[in-house]
């Protein structure tokens, strides 16, 4: 088992000697997702297993990761955690990619070899939410707290009018 991850891998001959990939990849370093956080502060947890089944190379595993995301209702940073299950089949045509069965994702290979880390920022890219929120109400707390601030500011610029103490007074008619 090691820790140190490789930069490139080449998935094919990984898959043929059932090799295994632990460690941790730095946010910071996947740079189309750091696109679409907050900050990039953190590590992906990275768990791959290669091998095959029959005539299919395969990558089984595990991403983790915290993401601090923008909610897109108050657009302050929320925290996301992924824990991501890899079900991928190597491919290196398109006709290998439609005889994949349904349960297995695809994984074209261009080339030999490619960056572990674009699989991994794939991976995490596809499992992010399209609209990332917080769990509260964080959009009714913003308005309350407008709000609140607005009518506070016109109460506090409100003069009073030395007049509105005869709006209260009952003339008597005679």
């Amino acid at each position: 088992m090691q820790n140190r991850l490789p930069e490139i891998i080449d998935p094919l001959h990984l898959a043929d000697k059932r090799g295994e990939l632990h460690g941790q990849i730095p946010i910071k370093s996947l740079i189309r997702l750091t696109e679409d956080l907050v900050n990039d502060e953190g590590f992906v947890s990275v768990d791959l297993y290669f091998g095959r089944e029959g005539r299919l190379a395969k990558i089984d595993g595990k991403l983790k990761a915290t993401l601090n995301l923008q909610c897109q209702n108050c657009l302050e940073s929320v925290k996301y955690e992924i824990d991501h299950n890899v079900n991928l089949g190597i491919a290196t045509t398109f006709e290998q990619v439609e005889r994949l069965p349904d349960e297995v994702e695809p994984l074209l290979l261009e080339e030999e070899t490619m960056p572990l880390a674009t699989l991994v920022e794939d991976e995490l890219l596809l499992n992010l939410p399209d609209y990332p929120r917080h769990e509260h109400d964080c959009m009714a707390n913003e308005i309350v707290k407008k709000y609140t601030a607005t009518f506070e500011e016109e109460a506090a610029t409100k003069k009073t009018n030395p007049f509105s103490v005869l709006a209260n007074l009952n003339l008597g008619e005679s």
